[in-house]
């Protein structure tokens, strides 16, 4: 039974994931003076007025006469003034850099946050696709490393912690994903809020912190999940349950184009997994 809610838990997941990326190729826009596109890049139109432009994940493009009278907001990409466009806010890029064309105008604040060379996403240019993976596997492997440090950590100073996440999982697959599919759609929809009304742009970051660093924390739970599954014996210590999970959920995450799909539902279940041990019901611990 409960692997047949893993199996539908896992479907869905998949459905979700086509149906985000059919919501990456349309522009949502609200109410005709808002644009906002997750998973690519979002274009203001030649000769067209906004108010904000936000892209999650690509580029905002202002074309030549278009005006955007509040903000211009990309994450992951690249803010682009072609000849006489304007904005009359402020212009903010979080991965990449602000390109005005000559005769742009940016009326208000204009800031970039980090280097878009320096992530592990996006576009990648001429490098090779195995140079990518090298450094996408290197930069899996140290954080392996780091989760089995904090893993081991947490449990010799806190030994319950991690074994309670493990049930938890355990009593609710199904249940544990409905809540990290729920985190996510919050901290979308909480990103795009703060976006929108200014004032919480400043709260972004520490959103995306908050979010790292629970997800983290559940992906120990989930990794010790894994090691009790396939090692029945009771005699054996959590931590070497937990390595063995972290393991194989490692070398999982290692394997080209499945390593992405893998690395989203331990996350996944990581988020749901923390806030069903911190909100949901308690039920009785069920037999070995």
């Amino acid at each position: 039974m409960k692997w047949q809610q893993l199996i539908l838990t896992f479907i869905f997941t998949i459905c979700l994931i086509f149906a985000g990326n059919a919501l990456a190729q349309t522009d949502i826009n609200i109410n005709n003076t808002n644009l906002v596109r997750f998973g690519g890049g979002v274009s203001v139109s030649e000769n067209q007025t906004v108010e904000n432009a936000s892209a999650f994940g690509g580029n905002v493009t202002v074309l030549p006469n278009a005006r955007v009278l509040d903000t211009a907001i990309a994450f992951g990409g690249d803010v682009i003034l072609k000849a006489g466009a304007r904005v009359d806010g402020d212009a903010y890029s979080f991965g990449g850099k602000i390109i005005q064309e000559p005769g742009a105008i940016i009326g208000g604040e204009k800031a970039t946050f980090s280097d878009r060379h320096g992530m592990m996403y996006g576009s990648y240019g001429r490098q090779s696709f195995f140079a990518h993976y090298f450094f996408s596997a290197i930069f899996r492997i140290c954080a392996a490393v780091v989760a089995a440090i904090l893993g081991l950590i947490i449990l010799q100073t806190s030994p319950p912690f991690l074994p309670d996440l493990a049930r938890k999982l355990r009593q609710d697959p199904g249940l544990t994903a409905l809540w990290g599919i729920g985190a996510i759609f919050a901290i979308i929809f909480g990103t795009v809020f703060l976006a929108i009304t200014l004032i919480g742009i400043p709260l972004i970051p520490l959103l995306s912190l908050s979010a790292v660093v629970t997800s983290l924390v559940g992906s120990l739970g989930v990794a010790l999940f894994v090691g009790q599954r396939l090692n029945k014996n009771d005699n054996q210590p959590a931590s070497q349950q937990f390595l063995i999970g972290l393991a194989i959920l490692t070398v999982l995450a290692l394997i080209p184009f499945l390593g992405g799909l893998v690395v989203f539902l331990i996350n996944l279940f990581g988020l749901g997994v923390i806030l069903l041990w911190k909100f949901g019901k308690d039920r009785p611990q069920m037999a070995a």
